[in-house]
């Protein structure tokens, strides 16, 4: 904890603006990780087995439920507008996939590209801390006594040093992470068009199922 400090101390005021960028950025990472590792997804092939054995079995009741049980779920929510317009046929069904589509995406990709923003800015801000330590070290070369010029050159180039590492660490923690959520972002992207083609194909089998019992039972009634 001393040498913190005392790196924190060394590196001057502009070090604590860059700590709380590096705040904020580990915030952004919580949220995320939690939304898109928890609170967006679902255990997809069970989710959709279960949907689909409920509609099949023309119980389409049972799946709205199974939908509003996983609630807040990305691949329930698509599913869930899918079967609320199962009874008005296809083309009710594809749109309504399409607009849920529209509003699930953009939750899953909020704050995706923030990460790339806050390395930037936390590099630009340690080289203006490098900057100061440097003319820090220059006024002390040109204007210090004698006796004084080694401890405030050392002290200068420790500004300068100090918030050029501090700034990189930001930036290469904050590219890390967001190498990680892209990687979250577009699994759980796939995973979403994958459950709106399964629930519009569920759908159609079982419309195509009833069309079928229909011709089968009006064909005797024909003849």
């Amino acid at each position: 904890m001393t040498s913190i400090a005392k790196f924190f101390q060394d590196g001057g005021n502009i070090m604590y603006v860059n700590l709380a960028i590096l705040v904020f950025a580990l915030a952004v990472v919580a949220e995320r990780l939690v939304v898109l590792t928890s609170r967006l997804r679902l255990d997809e092939k069970k989710f959709l087995d279960a949907v689909e054995n409920s509609v099949m079995g023309g119980n389409i009741d049972r799946a709205v439920k199974l939908c509003t049980i996983n609630d807040g779920a990305a691949a329930a929510t698509v599913v869930h507008a899918a079967l609320n317009q199962a009874r008005l046929g296809a083309n009710a069904v594809g749109s309504a996939i399409d607009e849920t589509l529209m509003e699930v995406k953009p939750r899953i990709q909020k704050r995706a590209g923030i990460l790339f923003g806050i390395a930037n800015l936390a590099t630009l801000i340690g080289l203006v801390g490098t900057v100061f330590g440097l003319i820090e070290s220059f006024a002390a070369i040109g204007e210090a006594a004698p006796d004084q010029k080694s401890i405030l050159l050392t002290r200068g180039i420790a500004h300068a040093m100090n918030n050029t590492a501090f700034g990189l660490s930001i930036a290469v923690t904050c590219i890390f992470f967001h190498m990680i959520l892209s990687t979250l972002v577009r699994n759980l992207l796939a995973s979403v068009d994958h459950t709106a083609i399964r629930i519009e194909n569920i759908l159609t089998r079982r419309r195509l199922e009833e069309e079928g019992r229909e011709a089968a039972k009006s064909a005797p009634q024909a003849s």
